[in-house]
């Protein structure tokens, strides 16, 4: 089981082919509803586990707040969802609806069968030149490059778009790819809003106990 993270295509394959896993499912959750909200399920084919997080667990509703097939923050309602911050009212006003939904603060798609794909947390977004700017996409793309072993992205300042993206970037080992690479092969991938315009290249991305990366430290 996977979570907290986008999963490569290649790296079900693996775990099922060189390590014999035989099941590999991916899952999203968080702690205000009780740590699980949607999870793929066995049978589902390897791209639907890669590309998303399942479907919601049973008892258990998520929409998105957009329209169908648009990016939007995730909103949960079911038997799972908390009752209520503990003494902090107002949070607790912030965060649930009057209705019961829980705003999770993260943003996905919803497609027409009901699995989730989580594209960033809505403090990780950035806006370029008025274009909403993923990390998580951005992320998932960069490290589709042979020489690239971890990469975390963070918007930073710019005087003529606003926000632009800057890459943190583990090497492979024995990797020599340089900044100007990167963002050049960058740019034959993904849109141009999208490819960072800084590269920083480190010995490791700063991450909490639970193994996420901590973009605040980052910035």
């Amino acid at each position: 089981m996977t979570g907290a993270a986008v999963v490569p295509l290649q790296l079900v394959e693996r775990l099922r082919g060189e390590l014999g896993v035989g099941t590999v499912l991916t899952a999203y959750g968080l702690s205000e509803a009780s740590g699980i909200v949607t999870m793929c399920r066995r049978g589902d084919p390897a791209e639907l586990i890669a590309a998303t997080s399942g479907r919601a667990i049973p008892g258990t509703e998520v929409r998105v707040a957009a329209d169908p097939g648009e990016p939007g923050e995730v909103l949960v309602r079911g038997f799972n969802v908390m009752r209520e911050y503990f003494e902090d009212p107002a949070a607790t006003a912030e965060a649930i609806s009057a209705d019961g939904w829980l705003r999770t603060g993260d943003v996905g798609v919803l497609d027409a069968d009901g699995y989730l794909r989580i594209t960033d947390r809505i403090k990780d977004m950035y806006i370029v030149g008025g274009f909403n700017a993923y990390p998580a996409e951005i992320e998932q793309l960069l490290g589709l490059h042979a020489e690239v072993a971890d990469v975390a992205v963070v918007g930073v300042p710019d005087g003529r778009l606003g926000e632009v993206g800057k890459a943190y970037v583990v090497r492979r080992r024995g990797a020599t790819v340089t900044g100007d690479d990167l963002i050049a092969w960058a740019r034959r991938e993904m849109a141009n809003y999208k490819v960072p315009r800084f590269v920083e290249f480190v010995t490791e991305l700063p991450r909490n106990a639970s193994g996420k990366v901590v973009k605040g430290a980052l910035r």
